[in-house]
């Protein structure tokens, strides 16, 4: 048995746009799912989205904290951002969106991991980079942040800090806690680490999208 999920999509009789949201759609598929079998299902079709843990030479790493209306709550979290520039690399929009809400370049960049938080419901990938060689942009090469990225504060944790936090229930953004875990598994696992994938590693396949 091999442990990776496997692409394995069944055949769509009919797909129908049931509501044009401002960010994303609701779409409802007939599905062919066997012989004598077919259902519908409707679904976030989200456009994808990255995510950055940067880390520093001192262990520590890159938190943001910003509200979020649908919970009603100010959550701890790490940069990220939508797949929605046209023609524009999933890592170039990493870096952009770290540059963009933190002020902050890395200078090497490698995918962490990918996650569908919720594949139930959701179409989404989430891609989470890690970053390191941070450092912060200054003078005419600066970001002002506006609008609701005004209120973004920002904090250097160190990495153990995080973890426990999330541990305590403390950090409840779900692409914030699987970076973390995942990082912190990474390093304890130390040699037996699987080497991380390059930055422009291929994005996993997303039935339904160009």
């Amino acid at each position: 048995m091999s442990l990776a999920d496997r692409p394995a999509p069944r055949p769509v009789a009919e797909r129908r746009t049931v509501h044009p949201g401002m960010v994303w759609d609701i779409v409802r598929d007939t599905v062919d799912f066997a012989p004598g079998v077919r259902f519908d299902r409707e679904y976030v079709h989200h456009t994808g989205a990255v995510a950055v843990l940067a880390v520093d030479a001192e262990d520590r790493v890159l938190l943001i904290r910003q509200y979020r209306h649908p919970v009603g709550h100010q959550l701890w979290e790490i940069p990220a951002g939508l797949l929605d520039v046209a023609g524009e690399g999933a890592h170039l929009g990493a870096l952009r969106e770290l540059a963009e809400e933190t002020g902050h370049r890395a200078g090497r960049l490698e995918t962490l991991l990918d996650l569908r938080p919720s594949p139930g419901g959701s179409d989404e990938v989430i891609r989470v980079y890690l970053a390191t060689e941070v450092t912060e942009v200054t003078g005419d090469d600066g970001y002002r942040r506006t609008d609701e990225e005004a209120e973004i504060e920002i904090a250097w944790v160190p990495l153990d800090e995080a973890v426990a936090a999330a541990l305590r229930g403390e950090l409840t953004n779900g692409t914030a806690l699987a970076a973390l875990l995942a990082l912190h598994a990474h390093r304890t696992l130390g040699a037996q680490a699987p080497t991380l994938r390059a930055a422009d590693a291929p994005f996993p396949e997303r039935p339904g999208h160009a």
